[in-house]
């Protein structure tokens, strides 16, 4: 059973991010088209599950899954697609996992949904600051059920996934790596 923990903002999570950006590089070499931290542990201020989520933008999605053995050698296990077409996900720790990584063959859609709510958090403040607090709410009322604090999560999510995509579209499509 996985605890939900939610923490505050941690300095050292962009420099968490680095240091595996680094090891995924090594790895996957040639097959790389861009590395983005995403999530909340990219977001400054935000209170977030300690987990690094990385996305990492591929060429060939299909070549994948030749890097499970490199991969699982730095400590990341191998979860497939893990209920999204198109992607490889893998985890590291476990149960007490530190860091996702995400994969997408680089015209995929979601590859702009991560990046585009990321951003569109980090710009209005406001939004960050009432998500965060929704997400420390929904750990205290469950914190041995990830999956009910991931359900108290969704309406939100997509109700911010409609407005960043607008705003998007709007022009303001200047990312903050």
């Amino acid at each position: 059973m996985r605890k939900v923990d939610v923490i505050p903002y941690q300095k050292n999570w962009n420099t968490l991010f680095q240091v595996e950006k680094e090891k995924l590089q090594c790895i996957l070499r040639s097959e790389i088209e861009e590395i983005h931290h995403i999530g909340s542990t990219s977001i400054n201020g935000m209170h977030a599950k300690p987990i690094i989520d990385i996305l990492v933008v591929v060429k060939h999605i299909e070549k994948m899954d030749d890097y499970n053995e490199p991969l699982f050698e730095i400590g990341y296990e191998a979860q497939g697609e893990n209920g999204l077409s198109g992607r490889r996900f893998f985890i590291k720790g476990g149960d007490e996992r530190t860091h996702h990584v995400h994969m997408y063959q680089f015209e995929n859609k979601e590859i702009a949904r991560h990046l585009v709510f990321r951003d569109y958090m980090r710009t209005f403040k406001e939004e960050g600051q009432f998500y965060s607090q929704l997400k420390q709410n929904l750990a205290m009322s469950h914190p041995t059920n990830m999956e009910e604090y991931i359900k108290g999560k969704h309406g939100y999510i997509q109700k911010i996934e409609k407005k960043a995509i607008a705003w998007f579209e709007e022009g303001n499509n200047e990312r903050h790596i």
